[in-house]
């Protein structure tokens, strides 16, 4: 009982997970921190307010609504995600994106590379053990396989 357990927690991905949202808590603590330190108070000047924003609030029939607060929850989380945004997810993004192109390069080169069948003379893949038209076992091309990451023979 206690092995299952065990095993779920050392796991690399619950692991990496509980470091990312530790690692978010605190950063979301910097991002409100710098957003009530200098982001609210500039606002609360420009509105004419009272130097701090993050109080501002109304009353209606005795009830009090500390819009303030809202406002100044929004502007944090404008931050943290235009932050997160173009700090890592553009980023990781471009690296993804290059990794990713070389290899559809190279599986689109493997794919055009064409062969006659023996059998039927119609074009086939070169990497194929089968032709497509006339079902006949062909024997694959040895290079064309070696570049797809195949065996040399099936």
């Amino acid at each position: 009982m206690l092995n299952g357990f065990k095993d779920f927690i050392l796991r690399g991905n619950v692991i990496s997970m509980a470091i990312g949202l530790a690692v978010g808590a605190a950063f979301t603590a910097v991002v409100t921190g710098f957003s009530n330190a200098f982001i609210v108070p500039l606002i609360g000047l420009f509105t004419r307010g009272t130097g701090d924003f993050s109080k501002a609030s109304y009353t209606v029939d005795g009830v009090k609504f500390p819009f303030g607060l809202f406002i100044s929850a929004a502007i944090a989380f404008i931050i943290t995600a235009a932050v997160l945004y173009f700090l890592v997810v553009m980023p990781m993004a471009k690296v993804q994106n290059r990794f990713t192109a070389k290899a559809e390069e190279e599986k689109a080169d493997i794919k055009a590379a064409l062969r006659d069948c023996p059998r039927c003379f119609t074009e086939i893949p070169s990497i194929a053990t089968r032709c497509a038209h006339c079902t006949s076992d062909v024997e694959p091309d040895a290079e064309a396989r070696a570049l797809a990451g195949l065996p040399a023979q099936r």
